[in-house]
Formats: C-alpha cells, sequence, structure tokens
C-alpha cells in the first residue's frame, strides 16, 4: 500500500490534468453511474428517477451518504454530486487528494484506506468503486476490500463496481513521466463475482464493454452493480 501511495503521489498532477474529463468519453459510465444514483434514491430531479417508479430500495426516505473510494481527482465524485447524491471522495494518495479538493473545492475529499475504511458500520448506502481494485493484487487484500465495502454499506445498500478483465498483472515502473512502483490487476468477472457473493453481495447486474477507441488503455471493462445483503 505504501508502494501504491507514493507512487499516486508522484503522478498527481499529471493524472488529474489527464483524467479529470474522462467521463466525457465515457457515455457508457455515465449511464451505469447514473442508474445508481437513480437506484439509491439521490437523482431523478426532473428526470426519470421522480416518484416511487424511479426510487431504489436504499433510497427510499431521501439519499443517504455516497462515496466514491479511490476518488482520484475527484471527477466521479463530483458527477454523482451533479445527480443529486450526498457525494464524498476518498484516496489512498495525499497528493491526488490535494488535487480533488483544488478542481472540486465545494466538496468534501479525505485520505484513506478501503481496506481500513474510517467510516461506522452501515454508515453509507451507496459505494462507487471505479479502477480502485485493480491495484490489490493479494486475494487477502481484495477479500480485506470486499469485506470493508460491505461493512460501512447500510442493509440493501448499492456497490458500483468497476475493473479491467483478463487473468494477468501489470507493472510499471515509470507513469506520466514520473518514477513508480505500481501494479494493476485484470480480473475474471466470473471470479470476482464469486468473491462480492461470499462477501455478502448479491449481483443486480454485469456488464462487459470493449475500450472506448483512443480514449482509454485498450483493455476491456467490467462493471458490477451488487447490492448488499
Amino acid at each position: 500500500m505504501a508502494a501504491i501511495r507514493v507512487s499516486y503521489d508522484a503522478v498527481a498532477g499529471s493524472y488529474a490534468e489527464a483524467m479529470s474529463d474522462e467521463l466525457r468519453h465515457k457515455p457508457l459510465d455515465r449511464a451505469l453511474l447514473t442508474v445508481f444514483a437513480e437506484q439509491v434514491g439521490g437523482a431523478g430531479q426532473g428526470g426519470a428517477g421522480q416518484g416511487d417508479a424511479g426510487q431504489g430500495r436504499a433510497g427510499r426516505g431521501g439519499a443517504g451518504r455516497i462515496w466514491d473510494v479511490g476518488c482520484g481527482p475527484g471527477h466521479v465524485t463530483a458527477f454523482l454530486t451533479g445527480l443529486g447524491l450526498n457525494a464524498a471522495g476518498l484516496d489512498l494518495s495525499d497528493a491526488m487528494i490535494a488535487q480533488a479538493r483544488k478542481r472540486h473545492p465545494g466538496l468534501e475529499f479525505s485520505t484513506g484506506s478501503m481496506t481500513a475504511l474510517p467510516a461506522a458500520d452501515g454508515s453509507r448506502s451507496g459505494l462507487v468503486s471505479f479502477y480502485s481494485l485493480i491495484h490489490m493484487i493479494d486475494d487477502a487484500d481484495l477479500r480485506l476490500a470486499l469485506a470493508e465495502f460491505r461493512r460501512v454499506l447500510a442493509d440493501d445498500g448499492l456497490l458500483l463496481l468497476a475493473v479491467h478483465t483478463g487473468h494477468e498483472v501489470r507493472h510499471s515502473t515509470e507513469w506520466f513521466g514520473a518514477e513508480v512502483d505500481v501494479s494493476f490487476r485484470f480480473f475474471d468477472p466470473d471470479w470476482l463475482s464469486a468473491e462480492l457473493e461470499q462477501a455478502g453481495f448479491a449481483i443486480e447486474s454485469l456488464t462487459r464493454r470493449q475500450p472506448y477507441p483512443q480514449a482509454e488503455v485498450p483493455t476491456e471493462r467490467a462493471y458490477f452493480l451488487a447490492r448488499a445483503r
């Protein structure tokens, strides 16, 4: 975890410059985030989320606290806030959190680890984790992170998770022009589905897509929408 933190601190400025506008080029990501927002009850002002038909189970009684875990420069947190959610961002890197606060001064961002989330049991109605688990190289660390996701989610809370698909681990020593020591894990969707279920989640949807040309690293992506049981 120390190597991940140091690596992201080293690239924070360049990473934020390159990635802060990425959702503009990713319509499926925006659509899935919108579905997530409607189901936890924070979206739908003037749209399809209004009324009982647009309210997810966790959203009844009003929107709860939402966490963007591994938030980076905060663009996903900001998108969720724009959908009406009470969203905050969490990241391991102090420098990345500084970038998020600079770019989105009205939002809440804090430093923390997904293997020891700084929140009480059942205190979140939704979690989003886009390409954060990819740094959990060991199965034990992955399972600890999933257990933490389940611990802080209220019963019936919603998780939206994105990963690269495959069976490999890539290691980088140079990234965005800086010296780093960071590995990226690819996941078999069936295997990760079983791990999510073992951790206490019921998978509501699994979406796979091919990369957007010239907009991102050319890897297949998988998105899990899962309900805390």
